[in-house]
């Protein structure tokens, strides 16, 4: 059965590479968008069975969108989010959304998430409640993200912008945040209630103790049965090692 499609993705690249895939796997791609306001146009227009939502977009982002066309109470298709950042696809993925797929697009993973899909589609129900929950979850939980960090060294508080960061790390319990220009600890519980207040463009969870600044990356260091370590640019040039889980996002990023 072919089913009727939409890609909304900001970048030009990647909407040519996943039509690409889904034209393998029998699915007709009738438009594409390049940004939030021409996902809502064409979700309403064209009442696609399936449209695959980028969800980091300038202006109106992936979720937006959803906001948007459930306040119009427009009939929902199937929905499969697509995003380079795994954070948002947990979230996605921990209401049932349909399905999400991490960007570079992997043929096995968009065949997949088109089945899936079909399935849905196949059977009776609207996606609506499912994605109205999503939004409301996103809204909850989202908090707004400080410029800066603050951290206690020294039994004074300091205020460190998010770019200086290299590295945190936990151990007992305690969180400490290395910086270009000082080394403190933060007063979050969990690596993954900071990470909640860093921007996520920026910073990543390398390993289950350890989240780095992407950006202030020095040297990736081929370790043990084909694992990563990777060396900061902070005073001490730290070795990060990467999690076994971790070691595909860490190829993604650098083409490795």
């Amino acid at each position: 059965m072919s089913i009727s499609a939409v890609i909304v993705d900001d970048e030009q690249l990647a909407r040519d590479e996943l039509a690409y895939l889904l034209k393998e796997v029998d699915v007709d791609v009738i438009a594409q968008g390049k940004n939030g306001v021409e996902a809502v146009n064409l979700i309403k227009e064209l009442s696609p069975d399936l449209v695959f939502l980028d969800v980091q977009m300038p202006g109106l982002d992936g979720f937006g969108v959803i906001k948007k066309l459930l306040d119009r109470k427009v009939p929902m298709p199937q929905v499969v989010f697509a995003t380079a950042f795994d954070q948002y696809a947990v979230k996605a993925f921990e209401v049932n959304a349909v399905d999400y797929l991490l960007k570079p697009f992997d043929k096995k993973r968009v065949s997949q998430a088109v089945e899936k899909a079909r399935k849905k589609i196949g059977a009776s129900g609207s996606p609506n409640d499912q994605l109205d929950t999503l939004v409301k979850m996103l809204e909850q939980q989202q908090r707004p993200q400080a410029a800066k960090v603050l951290l206690k060294s020294a039994g004074r508080l300091f205020l460190v912008d998010q770019k200086d960061i290299c590295y945190a790390s936990i151990e007992d319990g305690i969180i400490t945040v290395v910086a270009t220009v000082m080394e403190g600890q933060s007063n979050c519980r969990t690596l993954e209630e900071l990470l909640d207040s860093l921007d996520p463009k920026m910073f990543w969870r390398a390993h289950r103790s350890y989240l780095v600044n992407i950006n202030r990356i020095k040297e990736v260091v081929p370790w043990f049965k084909s694992s990563y370590q990777i060396r900061m640019d902070d005073k001490k040039q730290a070795e990060i090692p990467v999690s076994r889980a971790q070691t595909k996002r860490l190829r993604e990023l650098f083409n490795l």
